[in-house]
């Protein structure tokens, strides 16, 4: 995937730090491409609105709900492992435009399903949508931001997927309501969980035209030969004080000699990958493993599942959303100043003490003859707890991880690394989702356990292997 080295090449030599003529019109072709991230978010969380209603529709235990549910991460994982590659032969927008098409397609199958397996198969079409995006959508970013502002401008990548996840629980919350607090509730003809994976058609028909008005990233054209349009949208993001032959021949012999890595370039040291290679795997996983994805796919079943009543339910995942945003907004403000290992830190101590927490308030949940209910002190620890855990997350392994990744791999290993860590996380996403209902039948104090050991052992792997990259440029890293 040679579009995610983009950071390389744009980054590399000596970059200028002018600012651009036009700052407002660059922040709008980023937040035009961030809008992938968006959908990402979206499509990634609206489906926890609708567990306990498809549970109920499709008459499905733990087990297949928990398929259905993780049927999405297949495409995922497809998807960000073929997205470079097209985005290389077809173009950045191009990519972007498939993925339009496959949201808004995915959207409508969803909520339009006659089957069970139908439902998966749109989740599965809507999760290729999700992983083309969440890679060409941070390389097409690096590729057309000014190098003083790529780090700034990155960022809205994941300040879009916060944002994403936010606005899907307050549409879900909003359908409920007119649904009278029940999912299965008709609203103009169609039950309630429907509307909510239909609504998702709007920002993918958004996204689509928006991708029709922003430029080709000069990297790729500059691949194919079409270098004055290049030269163009080089002076349409960077200052006017930018020497663009200079610029162009800087990519051009940054593209001359970049190579194009293979999983073979990874193989070496003692367990089979080269060591800054497991730490990258290592970091995706971990990142999955403290369970961040049961509060974004099934925070509301949760709820409910210890008594809270389901409009409240959808309330509170709501409001983890916001928390969310705001942990998002502080790792963005923090991770150039305090660097990424110390904020790492902070969070994993943060997210074990939240974790271990929840796993204590739950351990009190009773179920009295059919009525589940938690003491209101529990109940209280546990909902603090729950969003404590979303802030300490989303303020450091959230953006930090991301960060990591696209800088700690040497350049010439960088896109087959980064390719292998990708699918590493989406793996143990995968895991984590599959596994949470019958763990949560099971005994959900123990879920949160397991999560909590997770986020206890995350420590020493940060202080052991994690390599500090703070103030350093891509081509020191090796």
């Amino acid at each position: 995937m040679t579009s995610s080295t983009a950071q390389s090449a744009a980054s590399g030599g000596g970059g200028n730090a002018s600012q651009p003529d036009h700052l407002g019109h660059v922040i709008f072709i980023t937040a035009a491409a961030a809008m992938g991230g968006f959908l990402f978010g979206y499509d990634s969380s609206v489906i926890n609105g609708a567990v306990v209603a498809i549970r109920d529709r499709f008459d499905i235990g733990s087990g297949a709900l928990a398929q259905v549910i993780a049927a999405a991460l297949i495409g995922c994982a497809i998807g960000a492992a073929t997205a470079g590659r097209i985005a290389d032969r077809i173009g950045r927008i191009r990519c972007m435009q498939i993925a339009a098409v496959l949201f808004t397609a995915s959207a409508i199958g969803s909520a339009l399903p006659f089957a069970l397996w139908d439902l998966a198969v749109w989740r599965v079409i809507g999760g290729f949508g999700i992983g083309m995006a969440s890679v060409i959508g941070p390389a097409y970013i690096a590729e057309v931001s000014p190098p003083a502002y790529r780090g700034r401008l990155a960022s809205f990548q994941q300040a879009a997927i916060v944002i994403g996840i936010a606005i899907s629980q307050l549409v879900n919350w909003g359908i409920l309501n007119l649904a009278d607090g029940d999912q299965r509730g008709k609203v103009g003809g169609l039950e309630a969980w429907q509307w909510m994976l239909g609504v998702m058609v709007v920002p993918a028909v958004l996204y689509g035209l928006m991708s029709f008005v922003i430029p080709e990233s000069p990297r790729f054209l500059i691949s194919v030969g079409r270098t004055a349009e290049a030269r163009s949208v080089l002076a349409e993001v960077e200052g006017s004080g930018t020497d663009l032959d200079a610029r162009v021949a800087e990519i051009e012999s940054a593209m001359r000699s970049e190579h194009k890595s293979t999983f073979k370039d990874l193989l070496g040291g003692r367990f089979g990958l080269l060591p800054i290679v497991w730490i990258g795997i290592g970091l995706s996983v971990f990142q999955q493993l403290v369970g961040i994805n049961v509060i974004f796919y099934y925070s509301s079943s949760l709820w409910q599942s210890v008594g809270i009543d389901p409009t409240s339910s959808f309330l509170y995942s709501f409001t983890t959303s916001i928390i969310n945003i705001i942990g998002t907004v502080i790792a963005m403000i923090f991770v150039d100043r305090i660097g990424r290992k110390p904020l790492a830190l902070i969070g994993s101590a943060g997210m074990a003490l939240s974790l271990g927490l929840c796993a204590w308030a739950f351990s009190y949940k009773s179920d009295v003859a059919g009525e589940i209910s938690m003491p209101e002190a529990q109940g209280t620890v546990a909902l603090i707890a729950a969003h404590a855990f979303v802030l300490f997350f989303a303020l450091s392994w959230g953006v930090v991880v991301w960060v990591l990744l696209g800088e700690m791999f040497p350049n010439r290993i960088r896109a087959a690394a980064l390719g292998v860590a990708a699918a590493a996380q989406w793996v143990a996403n995968w895991l984590i989702t599959v596994t949470f209902p019958t763990l949560s039948d099971w005994n959900l104090s123990g879920a949160y356990v397991i999560y909590t050991v997770f986020a206890v052992l995350s420590i020493p792997f940060i202080l052991k292997w994690v390599p500090e990259t703070k103030g350093k440029a891509l081509e020191e890293m090796g």
